[in-house]
């Protein structure tokens, strides 16, 4: 369905996420029929030029009307079309809520939400085009998986995964151009089971998005202190791994969540609530914006803010550790 070698998963970073987006779904749209991608006035935006131009009868856009987009691919898909839905993150998400929950995650349609330059990567246009609640939103519906890619290749695994899912799905994209590899090379992937990607001992860092590379940045600075510490990928977010969440509570002092979303509602709330089940002593310390308006400004400044940067995260995970 994807070609997926070093050549492809360089091309994915350097170009960014939005342009996988586009890339990927064009490779798709080759072999088949039924697919359909609907977006809200993002043709351009979401790198699906080519798309919209090659394949016209598997293209319908609503232009700014996104409760529309949602209302037409719940009715496509409905009718036997497998559906994509692309816009900026808060519009795909909060401004559609009603429909996302009634047309689609209580009728259990499999259409996959794509909600494009999630996070903070939006910075220098403001909190309205920020999104730091989407996932915090839509955990709490019924029926709907939340995927959040790590880099390129992720993208184009967490596709290929929703395509093949019956659910409806919200692939969150975080990050731009230029976007750093996590994975170099192909990789499985299953929704609902994180990636280790290093073995530490004592502490675990759960990350999501592009906090995957910033964690593994951290876990760096970390070991030339001494410490070594794990890292796992949580692309999915809905339907934790709740299996390795336990197994790191069971075995770690210290449980670290890394996300590019308010630290309420998000990985780390849903990493909480699987630590509190089984009343593990572990400690939990969750990073990510807290429950604040940032100023607005470029991406590494938002990031600065939130004290997302890796040598930040080092630094919160040295003195969490440090009270233990």
């Amino acid at each position: 369905m994807v070609e997926i070698n070093n050549k492809t998963i360089k091309n994915w970073s350097v170009v960014g996420p939005r342009p996988t987006l586009g890339l990927i779904l064009f490779e798709i749209a080759k072999s088949v029929d039924n697919l359909m991608v609907v977006t809200a006035d993002v043709s351009t935006s979401a790198g699906l030029d080519r798309f919209r131009k090659t394949f016209p009868e598997k293209f319908v856009d609503t232009g700014i009307s996104e409760q529309n987009m949602i209302g037409i691919a719940a009715g496509l898909a409905d009718n036997g079309f497998k559906v994509f839905t692309t816009t900026f993150a808060p519009f795909q998400t909060l401004r559609c809520l009603d429909q996302i929950k009634v047309d689609l995650a209580y009728s259990e349609l499999g259409v996959t939400m794509v909600g494009l330059a999630s996070g903070l990567i939006n910075g220098p246009l403001g909190n309205t085009h920020c999104c730091i609640e989407d996932v915090g939103a839509l955990r709490s519906i019924p029926n709907i998986v939340i995927l959040s890619p790590a880099d390129g290749l992720g993208i184009a695994k967490s596709i290929i995964a929703s395509f093949e899912s019956d659910k409806p799905v919200y692939i969150r994209l975080t990050g731009g151009p230029n976007h750093p590899v996590v994975y170099q090379n192909d990789v499985d992937y299953k929704i609902g089971k994180f990636n280790q990607l290093i073995k530490g001992n004592g502490i675990s860092i759960i990350a999501t998005g592009t906090m995957v590379y910033n964690s593994l940045k951290a876990a760096e600075i970390l070991k030339e202190k001494g410490i070594e510490v794990s890292v796992f990928d949580a692309h999915t977010i809905k339907p934790i791994d709740e299996e390795m969440v336990k197994k790191c509570a069971g075995e770690d002092r210290l449980i670290v969540t890394v996300e590019e979303h308010n630290i309420y509602g998000g990985l780390g709330s849903s990493v909480a609530e699987c630590i509190v089940k089984d009343k593990n002593s572990t400690t939990h310390l969750a990073l990510g914006v807290n429950d604040v308006f940032l100023h607005p400004g470029d991406y590494n400044f938002m990031l600065k803010q939130a004290g997302l940067l890796p040598e930040q995260i080092a630094e919160s995970i040295l003195m969490a550790n440090s009270t233990i």
